[in-house]
């Protein structure tokens, strides 16, 4: 599993830094161990939840095909370790990535306070045109909740970043978050005359202000 990894890897790295295909996108999740990041992955990509999910070790990864507008996207998700002893392994695939979705527990408040950490990692080692989206994950744990929308919301303002609060228990904007970090990604190409190639462009984000329809923050 490690060989098919590493070349894997090295496979993401030959593709020019200004141009992707359309048909394949590759997205990461980041934060701390315990906010829900692998069921987040598993309840997009299957439709299941597992109630005694175990702690991931290293990177694993799935796949989802989503209709993007008038585009096919076969999307690589990658499921980071949040544990401390694997940031070296984990931090390498960033690089490879369009997106990125960093994932806090609404009822933990110290995951909520790493994320300005786990962001600053993030801007070390990916694209500088990444498209991020800070997650406030378990909302259907409202009765325990330590960190309000509205901070999280301005957290997000303030970094620049898209925002959404979700729940992979019960699926709350698990499918808006994943496909508006795609959709975001999107925006910031323009494909090539009669090819499914697009060169990069200066984030709508950054150079308009831009907010997209779904009134989310971007």
């Amino acid at each position: 599993m490690i060989i098919i990894l590493f070349f894997f890897f090295l496979e993401v790295q030959l593709v020019p830094r200004d141009e992707y295909d359309l048909s394949h996108k590759i997205l990461v999740l980041i934060g701390e161990s315990g906010v829900g990041k692998s069921n987040l992955l598993s309840r997009f990509t299957k439709n299941e939840f597992n109630h005694d999910s175990r702690t991931t070790i290293g990177v694993e990864f799935s796949t989802r095909t989503v209709q993007l507008n008038q585009f096919t996207v076969k999307a690589q998700i990658w499921d980071t370790a949040g544990l401390e002893r694997y940031r070296a392994i984990t931090s390498a695939y960033y690089r490879g990535a369009v997106g990125a979705l960093l994932v806090y527990d609404i009822s933990k408040h110290l995951t909520y306070e790493s994320t300005e950490r786990w962001l600053k990692e993030l801007y070390e080692h990916a694209d500088p045109h990444i498209v991020v989206m800070l997650v406030g994950n378990k909302t259907d744990l409202e009765s325990l909740r330590t960190v309000p929308t509205d901070e999280g919301r301005a957290f997000a303002e303030k970094k620049g970043l898209m925002f959404m609060e979700t729940s992979a228990l019960d699926s709350t904007n698990v499918e808006a978050a994943f496909n508006e970090v795609l959709t975001g990604e999107s925006s910031i190409c323009v494909p090539e005359p009669g090819h499914d190639i697009c060169k990069k462009l200066e984030p709508f984000c950054s150079s308009l202000g831009f907010t997209n329809s779904s009134g989310f923050v971007c």
